[in-house]
């Protein structure tokens, strides 16, 4: 634990779950590092992820946006690639970017879209992708129809954010940067978690979620009370 670390911690109580607004001021607060830091949320659900019908994964867009920008990325050809330039596209995939994708690992963006008629050659690229969530998805709304493209890109740069589980039934989503306003924060966390409500499987009983909470990159969490 670095002294900064140490520090920081002693602002809170690491067993009190505080109300929202409180947990996300105290979190700007022990974000100190010497860059920006991403205030983060984490979730713990009700689920057993081992079950496909359990499995928790959609798209928020964030009403405040994530504060960087966002270097979309469209797998289309011929006309679709096309459209695709017109929608925004900071790279257009074609064969020759899926072989620097498949032979060199190049990953410099931050978010994909694919047209439904390239999804069997992005398949290729499906275990490169998939772990560090690029894997385009029509559960999460990134296997787009050409028309659409225009409107999945602006969201994507405005701030749409994926969530899906992991292993052991936790979320992990970015709300923003620390040198947001408290309150864009805020509205952030709360679209968030209402996202996570709206996509509830209906094979959950039980409590859906089970603990929330904030932190920032580099600073401890925040437990937060579910009520606030």
């Amino acid at each position: 634990m670095s002294k900064r670390y140490a520090e920081a911690a002693k602002l809170f109580d690491r067993d009190t779950y505080y109300p929202l607004p409180e947990a996300i001021g105290l979190t700007k607060q022990m974000a100190t590092a010497k860059f920006d830091e991403t205030i983060e949320m984490h979730v713990r659900l009700g689920i057993d992820p081992r079950h496909s019908d359990q499995q928790v994964r959609s798209t928020v867009l964030l009403p405040n946006g994530l504060g960087k920008t966002v270097r979309v990325l469209v797998f289309a050809e011929g006309e679709d690639a096309r459209k695709a330039e017109a929608a925004g596209a900071d790279i257009v995939a074609d064969d020759e970017i899926l072989n620097r994708i498949q032979k060199e690992n190049w990953l410099e963006f931050d978010a994909a879209l694919a047209v439904p008629s390239m999804m069997s050659k992005v398949g290729r690229v499906a275990r490169i992708l998939g772990p560090r969530g690029l894997m385009p998805n029509p559960k999460a709304g990134t296997v787009v129809q050409p028309d659409n493209l225009a409107q999945a890109v602006q969201e994507l740069k405005a701030g749409r954010v994926e969530f899906r589980n992991d292993k052991t039934g936790n979320l992990h989503v970015p709300l923003g940067k620390a040198s947001f306003e408290a309150d864009k924060l805020v509205e952030n966390a709360r679209a968030v978690l209402e996202a996570v409500q709206r996509v509830r499987p209906p094979a959950v009983k039980g409590q859906y979620i089970r603990r929330v909470t904030v932190t920032s990159t580099m600073g401890p969490g925040v437990r937060v009370e579910l009520n606030s």
